[in-house]
């Protein structure tokens, strides 16, 4: 069974070699083969969780070389649920895109650099909830890094490149305040296997061991998006693609939170820095959903609320306790999934009315219920409303917050609740302005123009004026049109144009029309028609987050026994070390 826990690492990158050996060619096959090897991958992350939970942490040495020469990778509960949930939600996600590149009918680009792009970030995380040591954890981060550039700046436009820029900034800052820290914990420890070093660190003076604490929870902080160092996060995701927006906000953060979870408790028990933990899960909270509350555009709305929501983990991993460890393991889970959800529909709102801004959206609870259903379902699991599963975690979080009894512990478990109403109020305005309200003037007019990789910026150089166009549209010189043809594939003719209705006209377009940039700068089409790979995918999702209610008390009894193995240290330090 050892023999399985490298494979989610290595297949999703053997895989990339043979798509880019392939190419753009044999579309189809490729298709096929990204969602088999994820398919196989969330099996094994099964197989994997199951075996850990039956018989202890499972570890394998590549190459058979001891620690700390060897790459150790280790497969305990909660690496095993971890890539159980992360494993479900980009199978989830890459359906979407699928159908959203279907759509858009971007035949090359998608499997020529989306895929291979993204089955390498799969890899990462995999390698990142797997790893054994230091080095291997910052390998995974780097991994992920490479890979999330190239999703976060796919087509090409300024808006995207300057969202990735500042991205890439903040991680290879961290980056390199992680391999600082890593220099340092070996120079003190004289290893950077984890196992050893849960018992090696402490030997080590309590100021260096508090001054390493510090610096890696700084890393991880960032990664996850932990305020105040998460204000690159709310201008960064929603300018990328839906897919890869849901991918990012449901997933990239919580390894952060993962980290945190295993360097804390592995590393670093009875840690010094708790109440500076809980000062930071406060603030997450509270800035996080009042920045939610002051936004009109769904996809900040939900990248402030993910800040805020992160706040909920950092609570219990500062308690530090079974109850709390627990809890954060389960919202962990609960939030991968929820917060993805909501930015795929997101993503469907914004391919059928052509934008996410609230003030210009309404009337969809009637005109498209199954997309209202597919919103409201996560929208109230986030919020916290019994008995679903964001419930569930927030309940396990304050109780250990109550449990625990000290004034940084009272003032989470308030702020806790303040924030869970607050969010249940931000949710409620989303429902309010996009769903049950009346459209707005305008509203149902279709061919808004979301950006395009020609035009980006343009307005800057040029001094255009935009006032006076239709509504929901926008000028887009030399825009892309549908591959191989001339003219929008609806109707043909905008209204009141006489004539093939052509993306950056300024013109309304009908449903179907091909309007604005896709995967790579290209075209996609807005339509009131939603492809059905994108409705099905994010129905799972939704499918998903509900099956956290139904299997509550598996759940909580698996974490429960996972928290108990962290805070023990001893199967996981004895499955490494072989003792």
């Amino acid at each position: 069974m050892n023999a399985l826990v490298p494979l989610p690492v290595v297949l999703p990158l053997c895989v990339t070699g043979l798509k880019l050996a392939i190419g753009p060619r044999l579309h189809q096959f490729q298709r096929f083969i990204s969602i088999a090897v994820l398919g196989a991958v969330l099996v094994l992350s099964v197989v994997l969780m199951v075996s850990a939970d039956r018989h202890g942490p499972l570890s394998v040495h590549l190459g058979d070389f001891a620690p700390p020469v060897g790459i150790t990778l280790v497969a305990d509960r909660l690496a095993g649920l971890m890539l159980t949930v992360s494993s479900a939600v980009t199978l989830l996600v890459l359906v979407y895109s699928l159908g959203q590149g279907m759509a858009d009918r971007d035949d090359q680009a998608p499997v020529g650099v989306f895929h291979p792009a993204y089955l390498i970030l799969v890899a990462g995380v995999s390698c990142t909830f797997l790893a054994g040591d230091l080095v291997n954890l910052y390998v995974g981060f780097e991994i992920m890094l490479v890979a999330s550039f190239v999703l976060l700046t796919i087509g090409g436009t300024a808006t995207r490149i300057r969202a990735g820029s500042t991205y890439v900034i903040i991680s290879l800052f961290s980056s390199v305040l992680f391999l600082v820290a890593i220099a340092m914990t070996y120079a003190v420890a004289g290893t950077v296997n984890l196992a050893q070093l849960a018992e090696r660190l402490q030997e080590v003076p309590p100021g260096v061991r508090t001054l390493l604490e510090a610096m890696l929870l700084t890393v991880f902080a960032i990664k996850a998006a932990v305020f105040p160092l998460a204000a690159w996060l709310p201008d960064s995701y929603p300018t990328a693609p839906a897919p890869v927006t849901a991918v990012f906000a449901g997933l990239l953060t919580k390894v952060g939170v993962y980290s945190m979870l295993r360097t804390q408790t592995l590393l670093f028990p009875g840690h010094r820095l708790g109440d500076l933990l809980m000062l930071a899960a406060l603030a997450s909270m509270v800035v996080g959903i009042l920045g939610a509350v002051a936004q009109t555009d769904l996809k900040r709305v939900l990248s402030f609320t993910l800040i805020s929501h992160i706040g909920y983990m950092v609570f219990g991993i500062a308690l530090a306790g079974g109850g709390g460890i627990s809890g954060a393991i389960v919202y962990v889970a609960h939030h991968i999934t929820v917060q993805t959800t909501l930015f795929l529909v997101a993503g469907l709102i914004e391919r059928r009315d052509g934008t996410t801004e609230l003030t210009r959206l309404g009337g969809l609870a009637r005109t498209a219920p199954l997309l209202a259903v597919l919103f409201f379902v996560p929208a109230m699991n986030l919020a916290g409303i019994p008995p679903l599963s964001g419930f569930i975690g927030k309940l396990g979080l304050m109780r250990a917050g109550v449990a625990d009894g000290g004034g940084w512990a009272w003032a989470l478990v308030a702020g806790s609740a303040a924030t869970s109403l607050l969010t249940l109020y931000v949710m409620a305005k989303v429902w309010n302005l996009a769903f049950w309200r009346d459209a707005p003037p305008g509203a149902e007019e279709e061919g808004v123009v979301l950006e395009s990789a020609e035009d980006d910026d343009t307005d800057d150089d040029t001094g255009d004026d935009e006032e006076g166009r239709a509504p929901g549209s926008a000028e887009t010189p030399g825009s892309a049109e549908t591959p191989g043809s001339g003219e929008a594939s609806g109707s043909g003719e905008a209204s009141g144009s006489g004539g093939p209705a052509e993306a950056g006209s300024g013109l309304p377009v009908p449903a179907g029309a091909v309007v604005s940039a896709g995967f790579l700068g290209q075209s996609i089409t807005t339509t009131k028609h939603l492809p059905w790979p994108m409705l099905v995918a994010t129905g799972a999702a939704v499918a998903l987050g509900l099956s956290y209610t139904v299997l509550g008390g598996p759940l909580t009894t698996f974490t429960q026994a996972a928290a108990t193995e962290l805070l023990a240290r001893t199967p996981y330090i004895e499955a490494v070390l072989g003792r």
